[in-house]
């Protein structure tokens, strides 16, 4: 897919690590990031749906093994996933369909976890309100014993866009670890040099509220209500 990449992913390519990341700082603006983080905390409050360690909103409707239901998609949200299909990351007929998005406060996480299968294999995020420090572990076979280990990370900065696929959408899994605070070590962030801020080797930033927003293809859909036990 690399060869097929638009020119903006194809400069921002993560070389350090496997096959395939691209990573853009300031992708959306200051401006972009208030009017979205205002607009996610104004929806209703039944749009969320309350985790154990985290909340979260679905939109474009929720996905299912047998089928999304499509719902339609705000303007105001509409916008981004359109600013992302132009970089054509995803293959043609694949156009991204589905908002996820994310709430962590200080101090929450998400456990290791890859996409799956409900997913055509990219995944974009749109990071707004605080860094996050995004960890990837590969994933083991059935019948390995072990534990992961964590392999490598990348920095996440505010209004960055993060876009995932092939070897690092389906053999590793990525978590974001349950701190207050993140260290900063060369050696494992794989992406420092690309960032638009400098973060100096064993600096500490601390997290605020991030939202995420993971803009996905969901290739099976239905507009018609399924019946999902």
């Amino acid at each position: 897919m690399t060869d097929e990449l638009g020119s903006p992913l194809r400069n921002a390519v993560v070389s350090e690590i496997p096959a395939a990341a691209c990573y853009m700082p300031n992708f959306i603006t200051e401006e972009e990031e208030r009017q979205i983080v205002r607009c996610v905390n104004s929806a209703p409050q039944p749009k969320w749906t309350q985790l154990s360690h985290r909340r979260l909103q679905n939109w474009g409707g929720i996905p299912h093994p047998k089928g999304m239901i499509a719902e339609g998609i705000p303007d105001w949200l509409q916008r981004y996933i359109d600013k992302v299909a132009a970089l054509n990351a995803f293959e043609e007929g694949a156009l991204p369909n589905h908002v996820l998005i994310n709430e962590y406060l200080p101090g929450q996480g998400i456990m290791a976890h890859s996409d799956g299968p409900l997913f055509h294999p990219v995944v974009t995020t749109i990071t707004c309100g605080s860094h996050t420090l995004l960890d990837f572990y590969r994933r083991l076979e059935a019948t390995e014993q072990q534990q992961p280990k964590l392999e490598f990370s990348l920095l996440l900065e505010r209004r960055s866009l993060l876009v995932l696929w092939r070897d690092l959408y389906h053999n590793y899994m990525h978590s974001i670890a349950e701190r207050d605070a993140d260290n900063i070590t060369e050696c494992s962030i794989k992406n420092l040099h690309m960032c638009a801020e400098k973060f100096p080797e064993g600096g500490t930033i601390k997290r605020g509220t991030r939202l995420s927003l993971t803009i996905r293809h969901v290739p099976k859909t239905s507009k018609l209500k399924l019946k999902i036990f």
